[in-house]
């Protein structure tokens, strides 16, 4: 087992955003026609405001100085994570791993592989919806139920569009499947408020279910994930892997690739959230994602690697791959040094 001590809470400062110009078009001249020659743009970055470029384009096959206004952006921070105002992003771990939390456990055994953080309490973003749908299967409702999208499925949290309109009917199943593989918020919604008791009823078993697995360091708010009050810590997370693992279904719906629904008569087709279940490279039996700014990048998976059931978590990552890029790193080293159970 690898152990990393957690640091003293440290503030970070966080990396700027790579920022985008915007043309304006608003000039001294008139542009001339495509006949006339090539106009060569130029995109200025700066803070805020509007400033006056001059650049060279060809008129008649003359070089002509022409002005235009552009149109700039400010660089915006990145709002800190709940781990990085913790300090968590300080701690270092051989692997370089770009997650601030991570725990790798042989599912068999329950022999902890690699540990980082693993004992503090995060928000977990959509990781959520693996105990929504763990809670909608064990309560044994009519799979096929059609289930409708209401305004009180729209994300007053973050303010996130979703594909699913407000009138749209799905079937139960066709809810879970694209809320575990897609991550789709509305559905994941419209499935807890059609629990017997309603949207209440749900979350108090949701809460209910993780006490059952001794998760202590959990609680839950929504069935989306969407507020930063979903919390758990990685060792907690281990607990709902292997519990929603015992059924089929979250398996499968999980690690689909692609799925189509037709909600009001059209057609919509899903993919994962997830790239790595299209990999030859990779076994996985289950898998979830999750992001929000407060969570950072998330991702949970069972995984076959050596000829072994492994469960990883991994929480508050840097960057839109870094999760993935971890879950590579972790494989490659349990392939180099073939941990003992």
């Amino acid at each position: 087992m690898v152990k990393f001590a957690r640091h003293a809470i440290v503030f970070s400062l966080i990396a700027l955003l790579p920022a985008a110009g915007v043309l304006a078009a608003t000039h001294s001249h008139k542009h001339p026609s495509k006949k006339h020659g090539a106009v060569h743009k130029k995109i200025v970055i700066a803070a805020g405001h509007t400033k006056l470029v001059k650049h060279a384009v060809l008129v008649h096959g003359k070089r002509k100085i022409i002005t235009e206004r552009v149109a700039v952006v400010r660089v915006v921070p990145e709002k800190p994570s709940t781990g990085d105002i913790a300090g968590l992003n300080n701690t270092q771990d051989p692997l370089e791993l770009k997650s601030s939390v991570a725990y790798v456990v042989d599912q068999s055994s329950s022999k902890v592989l690699f540990e980082k953080n693993s004992e503090v309490s995060l928000p977990i973003a959509s990781i959520t919806k693996l105990m929504t749908s763990l809670v909608v299967v064990e309560a044994h409702q009519d799979m096929d139920e059609i289930i409708e999208v209401t305004n009180e499925d729209i994300d007053k949290e973050k303010g996130t569009s979703s594909r699913l309109k407000i009138g749209a009917k799905l079937s139960r199943s066709d809810m879970l499947h694209i809320a575990l593989m897609s991550s789709e918020n509305r559905a994941a919604s419209a499935l807890g408020r059609n629990y017997p008791g309603g949207l209440t009823a749900f979350i108090a078993a949701m809460n209910s279910k993780a006490q059952q697995l001794g998760m202590s360091d959990t609680h839950y708010v929504d069935s989306s994930g969407l507020s930063s009050q979903n919390r758990a810590s990685a060792r907690d997370l281990v607990k709902l892997v292997n519990a929603a693992y015992q059924h089929p279904v979250i398996r499968q719906y999980s690690t689909d690739s692609k799925y189509v629904v037709a909600p009001g008569g059209r057609t919509l087709e899903y993919g994962t959230s997830n790239k790595l279940v299209a990999n030859p490279a990779w076994e996985i039996g289950l898998q979830k994602t999750g992001y929000i700014a407060e969570a950072g990048r998330c991702l949970v998976m069972q995984a076959i690697i050596e000829g072994r059931a492994i469960v990883m978590v991994f929480l508050d990552s840097k960057g839109k791959y870094s999760r993935l890029a971890d879950a590579d790193r972790i494989k490659k080293w349990l392939e180099t040094i073939k941990p003992h159970v």
